[in-house]
C-alpha cells in the first residue's frame, strides 16, 4: 500500500506532461468517477503522528463528482485504512496497542476557485459522511492486557483543501489535504474518555485522477466542444484553435482553408491575399502591382482606355473609342465603307452606297424634290405613257439635271389580272418605258434605275375596276447618286 500514492502521483505527472491543454470534468460531462492514493495520519491517546511521513498508513480510495455550476460540485467519496499503532515508552499506555480498520463515506460539497479553463484550480471542500471503525487491540492497565476490541459508526465531519490539475479532455490529476473528526470517535480503544467528541482524529492526504464520464457534445466535430466553439459550423477536416475557429496564421481574418495567401495578411475579398495598390487585382495576380489598373489588364493601368496596357502602348494619348493595334496605336476602320472612319462616324452601320455627310449619317434628299416623286398610271396590258403624265416626268428630269448628286429609281407595278409571271414582266416592262422616256431627254442611263415587282404591292385591293387601275403605276424615289453601282 505504500507504493499507491506514489504510483498515482507518477502516473498523473505522466499525464500531466503529455496533454497540458485540455479539461476533465465540466459544464460538457457533468459526472466524473475518482480513484485516489491516501496517506493517513492519526493522532489520539497514543500519540499524534500529524505531518510525521514515516508514520504514514496508506489507503485507497473511490469518489463521484457531479457538476452543479462553475464554482460548485457535489461529491459523495469512500475511502479505507488500517490504523495499527502500539504506545510509545513514556506514553501512559505504554505496552497497549490496536489495530482499527476505518472506513469513511462522505458527501459534500467543493467549492472551486478560479476559472473553469485554468490550468491549475484550487478547491476547499466541506463533507460530512460516517466513519466506521473496526478494532482489535490491548489496554495495559495495572501490568493487565485488556482486550478494546469494537465495531462503531461515527458521524464524521471532513473538511479539505486542494488543487486540481488538468489533464486531458477526460482526466485530470488532484493533491489534497484534510481533516477527518469522526465525533465520540475511539479509534485506539483508550478507556478514559472526556467530554471532547474529537479526541480521537486524523488527517487524510490524497493524489488522485478523476475520469469524467460522457462525452461533449460537438456539433461540427472539431475537438472543441459547442459550449467552448466560437465558431460552431467549421467545415469538417479544418484545424481549429482551441476557441473552435479555424486557424488564420498571417491574422488577416481569413482563415488559413480559405486563404489563397495564407503567409501574407490580405483582405476578405482578395480572399486572403494582399493588394498594394488597391485595384481590385491580387499582387500575386497584379503584373503591376505598385499602379492601379484593372482586372482585363491584369492590373495594370490603360490611361486612354484603348485596351492596351500603358506599359506596352506605344500611342498612349489615343482619343477615346479608337480602334487600335496591339501596340496601341489607331487603326484606320471604316466597317460600313461610307468614306468616314469608325472613329469618327455616328452612323456607322450606314448602308452600303449611301451618300453620308461629314459625320458618316444618311444625306436627305431635298424635301422639294421629294414632292415630285408622284406615280404616274398606265391603261390596262399597256406600256404607253400617257400624254397627261409628261409634265410630272419633266419636272423629275430638270430635277436630275439639277441635281447631278441625285439619281431616281423608278418602280413598275400590275394589277391582279393575268398570270404573275405575265404581270411581273409587264410591270418591268412599263419602268423600262419610263426609263427610255428619261433618256430620250438626255439623262445619264446610270442615274435611272428600274425595278419590276408585278402585283405584289398593290395601292388599293384588287376588288373593282378603279381601285385596279390604280394599281396599273410606275412610281418613283429620288436617291443619292453612285457611280457604278450594280443595277438590281
Amino acid at each position: 500500500m505504500r507504493h499507491l500514492l506514489a504510483t498515482t502521483t507518477a502516473l498523473g505527472l505522466s499525464l500531466l506532461a503529455a496533454a497540458p491543454r485540455a479539461q476533465a470534468q465540466s459544464s460538457d460531462r457533468k459526472t466524473a468517477i475518482s480513484i485516489t492514493g491516501n496517506a493517513f495520519q492519526y493522532k489520539g491517546s497514543f500519540g499524534s503522528d500529524y505531518w510525521k511521513w514515516k508514520s504514514n498508513e496508506y489507503g485507497p480510495g473511490i469518489s463521484i463528482n457531479r457538476y452543479l455550476t462553475d464554482g460548485l460540485d457535489l461529491m459523495l467519496s469512500g475511502n479505507y485504512v488500517e490504523f495499527a499503532k502500539s504506545a510509545p515508552a513514556g506514553n501512559p499506555y505504554f505496552g497497549s496497542n490496536f489495530a482499527t480498520n476505518v472506513v469513511n463515506v462522505n458527501l459534500g460539497l467543493k467549492f472551486k476557485l478560479l476559472k473553469e479553463e485554468s490550468f491549475v484550480r484550487p478547491y476547499l471542500l466541506a463533507a460530512p459522511g460516517f466513519t466506521y471503525t473496526s478494532r482489535e487491540g490491548t489496554i495495559n492497565r495495572n501490568n493487565q492486557a485488556l482486550r478494546t476490541d469494537q465495531d462503531k459508526t461515527y458521524f464524521d465531519l471532513f473538511g479539505a483543501a486542494g488543487l486540481n490539475f488538468r489533464l486531458g479532455d477526460a482526466v485530470s490529476l488532484f493533491v489534497q489535504t484534510g481533516q477527518h473528526i469522526p465525533l465520540n470517535a475511539n479509534i485506539d480503544g483508550e478507556p478514559n474518555r472526556d467530554d471532547n467528541k474529537w479526541d480521537d482524529r486524523f488527517l487524510q492526504h490524497t493524489v488522485g485522477l478523476t475520469f469524467a464520464l460522457g462525452k461533449a457534445k460537438d456539433t461540427d466535430g472539431d475537438g472543441v466542444s459547442d459550449r467552448k466553439d466560437k465558431c460552431p459550423d467549421t467545415p469538417a477536416g479544418v484545424v481549429v484553435d482551441e476557441n473552435g475557429c479555424p486557424l488564420d496564421g498571417d491574422k488577416d481574418g481569413v482563415p488559413d482553408y480559405q486563404d489563397q495567401c495564407p503567409t501574407e495578411a490580405g483582405t476578405a475579398a482578395m480572399q486572403g491575399c494582399p493588394d498594394r495598390d488597391n485595384d481590385g487585382v491580387a499582387d500575386k495576380d497584379d503584373q503591376c502591382p505598385d499602379q492601379a489598373g484593372t482586372a482585363a489588364l491584369r492590373g495594370c493601368p490603360d490611361a486612354d482606355g484603348d485596351g492596351v496596357a500603358d506599359k506596352d502602348d506605344k500611342c498612349p494619348d489615343t482619343p477615346a473609342g479608337t480602334q487600335v493595334d496591339a501596340s496601341g496605336c489607331p487603326l484606320v476602320v471604316d466597317a460600313d465603307g461610307d468614306g468616314v472612319p469608325d472613329a469618327a462616324d455616328k452612323c456607322p452601320d450606314t448602308p452600303k452606297g449611301a451618300r453620308v455627310d461629314a459625320n458618316g449619317c444618311p444625306m436627305e434628299i431635298d424635301p422639294a424634290i421629294r414632292k415630285l416623286e408622284q406615280p404616274i398610271r398606265f391603261e390596262t396590258n399597256s406600256t404607253v405613257i400617257k400624254r397627261t403624265s409628261y409634265p410630272a416626268l419633266n419636272k423629275m428630269v430638270q430635277a436630275l439635271k439639277d441635281h447631278p448628286e441625285y439619281s431616281i429609281r423608278v418602280v413598275g407595278h400590275a394589277d391582279s389580272r393575268g398570270t404573275d409571271e405575265y404581270n411581273q414582266a409587264l410591270s418591268e416592262r412599263r419602268a423600262g418605258s419610263v426609263k427610255r422616256y428619261f433618256t430620250g431627254k438626255q439623262v445619264d442611263p446610270a442615274r435611272v434605275v428600274t425595278e419590276g415587282r408585278g402585283e405584289s404591292e398593290p395601292a388599293a385591293p384588287n376588288t373593282s375596276a378603279k381601285n385596279m387601275s390604280q394599281n396599273r403605276r410606275v412610281e418613283f424615289h429620288f436617291e443619292f447618286f453612285i457611280p457604278n453601282a450594280p443595277q438590281p
